[in-house]
């Protein structure tokens, strides 16, 4: 079973750390549903997290807790994932719906992200055979 430490080393392997990208400090505009089809590259910001051992209690938290980015960007066109130090490839898109499912694999982790095109909510989980983690945010056009 991985011990905290080592659940937290494996998160901000897979993501990168956690830094304020250059767009924290831009204005956003009000996003439309057309923002969310998977056309245009998104800016995700993550919210929550929770990390989870088989038979104990997950711990919850914020991003920096477990030692992933704040900020991620999802680049539709280029198939990537990236947040301030680590990039990932999406080996899967799914556009059908209401959502847009993307599925890739990352240093022993299975990931599958969710991004709903009425608001841009997304959820993240990344699991493999000794734990898992589970992401939840919201997205925008950067």
């Amino acid at each position: 079973m991985p011990t905290t430490s080592r659940r937290i080393a494996l998160a901000a392997a897979w993501l990168g750390g956690s830094v304020c990208v250059t767009a924290c400090a831009t204005a956003f505009t009000p996003a439309s549903a057309a923002d969310f089809d998977g056309s245009k590259p998104l800016l995700c910001a993550v919210i929550e997290t929770h990390a989870c051992d088989p038979g104990e209690i997950c711990l919850r938290g914020l991003s920096g807790d477990l030692g992933l980015p704040r900020f991620m960007r999802v680049d539709f066109e280029r198939k990537t994932i990236a947040g301030p130090k680590r990039a990932t490839l999406i080996g899967e898109i799914d556009k059908s719906g209401n959502q847009i499912l993307m599925q890739g694999t990352e240093l022993g982790y299975a990931w599958t992200m969710v991004v709903d095109k009425t608001d841009g909510s997304m959820t993240l989980s990344l699991v493999n055979r000794d734990d898992a983690f589970v992401v939840f945010g919201n997205c925008t056009p950067p």
